[in-house]
């Protein structure tokens, strides 16, 4: 029996074939190799295609329309947190309960906040913030109110949707299903 190579598969009677004289090699074809070149040229020109595309995702974020949409959205939540500091002053008692749901509006309006050089138009007067809105004086009405005001905020952002670029449409999507959420726990316990 012939010594066998561990570079070389043995020969003999039951091993078929030689490969190297058979003429078939024993690596890698030239086709395969063109293909995995091939694909790898591919590969980085998706890939940097992708880096170009993240550029003009960002440009899209800061066209006027989604600036004015972001300052919408965050004006909404703006809203929506006075609504939750005005049924709290009204009704003292919901405090420890709408606490974790105001936190969440809160940060939903900071995460809206355009960071933009301060100017004119785009820093806060006082005109411009929320006048307290009225709560009823029921407090399972005021909590009723309070969802349905959740679930209008939601409603506009799921409307907004369409016309955002994809980072700010992620977003809003986001805090709509909270707000959806947070309606649905203001009013499970009513």
């Amino acid at each position: 029996m012939p010594l066998s190579s561990p570079l070389r598969p043995p020969s003999g009677p039951d091993s078929g074939p030689d490969p190297v004289s058979a003429g078939t090699g024993c690596g890698p074809r030239r086709r395969s190799l063109l293909a995995g070149a091939l694909g790898a040229t591919a590969a980085t020109a998706v890939l940097s295609g992708c880096s170009d595309s993240g550029s003009t995702a960002e440009r899209a974020e800061r066209t006027t329309e989604a600036l004015k949409l972001r300052d919408r959205s965050a004006a909404e939540s703006k809203a929506l947190l006075a609504r939750y500091d005005a049924t709290v002053k009204a009704h003292p008692p919901l405090a420890a309960r709408l606490a974790p749901l105001r936190a969440e509006v809160a940060r939903h309006a900071d995460a809206l906040v355009t960071r933009r050089a301060a100017s004119p138009s785009a820093s806060a007067s006082r005109e411009d913030r929320p006048r307290d809105p009225e709560v009823p004086q029921d407090e399972g009405e005021a909590l009723a109110a309070l969802a349905e005001a959740e679930r209008r905020t939601a409603d506009a952002r799921t409307a907004a949707l369409m016309g955002a670029p994809p980072e700010l449409a992620r977003l809003l999507a986001s805090i709509a299903a909270a707000g959806a959420g947070h309606g649905y726990l203001l009013t499970k316990g009513a």
